[in-house]
């Protein structure tokens, strides 16, 4: 009992600084995140309540792991990883050579073009910064472009799975916001597309204004025959979209079936095209089963920590700190975007939206906006968090397949525009919220 008084006696402010600096101390050790909520979680049930309270922490568990949207994250996650295992993604950056044309930063623009495509196919984004460093970056080195250049555009090209639907981000939004994710969907594509003209404006600008940086490619005699062959390339890769997007957009079907038509649209066009084996769909399987799996442990251990936090009464102590900065709604939501953008440096994006979510969401439905935009606004603040130093993934990513002369921390400058493009999309969402449609 001396144990459970010293830890009331802090009061719930001492309790949460203390909570806080647990959590950083275990994850400085290497302790992986969804190991560190669910044993800080424990601790602070016994500590403040006694053992009663761990059947508290199993039904907080119990009911995020039985939610039928959560369905959908395994199969587009089994969709992206057949993508990366078929040709679709090559032939699909080859078709584009007859769209993109002989304009300057052509070969850029292409390959922001295919990540646009890949991200309304799996709204994944590991696999899609390693298919375009494959694919364009040593492209893009051959021809002479400013390594800088196409470096951040596979980069940030890669990581737009995270706003353009179905993006997965979305579907952990909805699911802890209690939001509808069609609905996120809906209001996502737009600014998903504003974010990817900024990149395209940039890339032709630094283009245009300085012609040694984007050298344009050496015209190619393709004939017509040879045209239509390449432009069959994007024909399955489209229609997947369509049916997969056109069918949650015109009410056809939910999210989740959507995604098990995308999964069996991916499959049928690996079997067209002559590239389906036994091997390809296990080795998916498997990376389905280690995506998700690391989704869900971190899920479980978040909704622990968080279920014990709100009993302890601390997320409506964090709602009346956070709330107490301002006056000015406005205000309060650029702090919320500073802490968002901080733990982005450190933290997963799903531990990040398990954990801040179910305290934000409630202050910014009190003050007057919509959960749909202000998921939106997350998941665009997410879109740094892949880029961002010292641990921003999409840099990890393209250093395993990136030439060996390209360090860490030269892929990390590269990225430094692409993040102030992103910040610049966050201030315009927060600006101007009717381009979410909400």
């Amino acid at each position: 009992m001396d144990f459970l008084f010293d830890f009331q006696s802090l009061g719930i402010g001492g309790a949460t600084l203390a909570m806080f600096v647990m959590l950083m101390a275990l994850l400085l050790t290497g302790m992986p995140l969804a190991f560190v909520t669910l044993l800080v979680a424990l601790i602070f049930a016994l500590g403040w309540f006694g053992p009663m309270a761990v059947p508290l922490i199993t039904s907080r568990i119990f009911s995020f792991v039985n939610s039928f949207v959560f369905v959908s994250v395994p199969m587009f996650v089994l969709m992206a990883a057949i993508l990366d295992r078929s040709g679709i993604a090559r032939d699909l950056f080859d078709a584009m050579k007859v769209l993109a044309g002989r304009i300057r930063g052509g070969v850029a623009i292409q390959t922001l073009l295919v990540a646009v495509v890949l991200a309304a196919m799996s709204g994944i984004i590991g696999g899609e910064v390693i298919l375009l460093g494959l694919l364009a970056l040593p492209q893009m080195l051959r021809l002479g472009y400013d390594r800088k250049l196409a470096i951040g555009v596979c980069c940030a090209g890669g990581a737009l799975g995270t706003m353009v639907p179905p993006s997965i981000v979305l579907i952990i939004y909805g699911l802890t916001a209690n939001v509808s994710v069609g609905d996120l969907f809906s209001a996502a594509f737009l600014p998903g597309l504003m974010l990817a003209g900024f990149y395209a404006t940039y890339i032709l600008i630094r283009a245009y204004t300085n012609p040694a940086l984007a050298p344009i490619a050496e015209p190619e005699d393709i004939t017509r025959a040879e045209k239509l062959r390449l432009l069959k390339g994007l024909f399955l890769p489209i229609l997947v979209v369509i049916f997969v997007l056109g069918s949650i957009y015109g009410g056809i079907a939910s999210v989740t079936e959507a995604s098990a038509i995308g999964v069996i649209g991916v499959t049928l066009s690996t079997i067209i095209r002559g590239e389906f084996s036994t091997e390809l769909m296990i080795g998916a399987a498997k990376q389905t089963l280690r995506t998700v799996g690391m989704i869900v442990w971190i899920g479980i251990g978040a909704s622990a920590l968080v279920g014990v936090f709100n009993l302890m009464g601390g997320i409506t102590f964090v709602s009346n700190l956070i709330t107490g900065i301002s006056d000015n709604p406005t205000v309060v939501i650029l702090f919320m975007m500073l802490i968002l953008f901080v733990l982005g440096m450190f933290l997963d994006w799903v531990g990040i939206a398990l954990l801040c979510m179910p305290i934000f969401v409630p202050i910014v439905r009190d003050m007057g906006y919509d959960p749909v935009w202000f998921g939106v606004v997350f998941a665009m603040n997410m879109q740094v968090s892949f880029l961002s130093p010292p641990f921003g993934p999409a840099a990890f990513y393209l250093k395993s397949v990136a030439p060996p002369d390209i360090s860490l921390g030269e892929i990390f400058r590269s990225l430094l525009p692409f993040i102030g493009m992103q910040i610049l999309a966050v201030a315009v969402l927060i600006a101007f919220p009717g381009i979410t449609g909400h």
